[in-house]
């Protein structure tokens, strides 16, 4: 499978995650991350697909990097909880969750269904402008990033509302175990990952990666 296949797999059982009764019924409730109610980790979930048509839609002007160089550059990996740019995605996440589960859960279901009429026609060497950031991504980079923000706040999402996190599709779990992988080592280096995954008796007390 392609990575926009992938992609389009993956947005569509987020979009069935965000259809859930439990999300409209805990909207207000607090969620499974620090300083967020279920609305705005719903929201911000929704968004990883409601936004790929606007980004689409742009010219990229700014300089195009490779992956490895896009997350050395994004700042709120290694920024903590109150940092300036999580506190902009905490409250961008929240505003966007006032409109209420039923319009979110709608503008991410018409996103979906836009790109995939849009995708599948995209030239291989698509280059996209990212809307934070002054540089640019190949598109496929770009959805290899979005299938991270699927996955991980997808599972955030099931864990808020008590249901079983949906199973993504295996290449898009391989995808986002690899980036998971790689920022895992530059955080707390080779050794450490290595011992996490195959020593027990020499595994560090946390090797996450975000």
């Amino acid at each position: 499978m392609s990575v926009r296949e992938v992609y389009l797999e993956s947005a569509a059982i987020t979009t069935a995650l965000l259809a859930e009764p439990a999300v409209a019924a805990c909207w207000d409730a607090p969620s499974a991350l620090v300083k967020m109610r279920v609305g705005g980790v719903a929201a911000h979930l929704a968004g990883q697909v409601s936004q790929v048509p606007p980004v689409l839609d742009a010219r990229a002007v700014d300089e195009r990097v490779p992956l490895r160089e896009h997350f050395a550059r994004s700042t709120w990996i290694d920024d903590g909880v109150d940092s300036e740019v999580n506190t902009y995605i905490r409250c961008a996440a929240e505003e966007a969750a006032a409109a209420g589960p039923r319009a979110v859960r709608e503008e991410a279901a018409t996103a979906l269904a836009e790109l995939e009429r849009r995708l599948p026609a995209e030239p291989p060497d698509r280059v996209i402008q990212l809307p934070w950031g002054p540089w640019s991504l190949s598109l496929d980079d770009y959805l290899v990033t979005r299938l991270l923000e699927l996955t991980v706040h997808g599972d955030d999402l099931a864990a808020s509302i008590g249901v079983t996190t949906p199973e993504f599709p295996a290449a898009c779990v391989d995808t986002v175990v690899g980036v998971l992988c790689r920022l895992a080592a530059r955080r707390h280096g080779q050794a450490a990952l290595i011992r996490a995954l195959s020593r027990a008796e020499r595994a560090p007390k946390t090797i996450a990666a975000l």
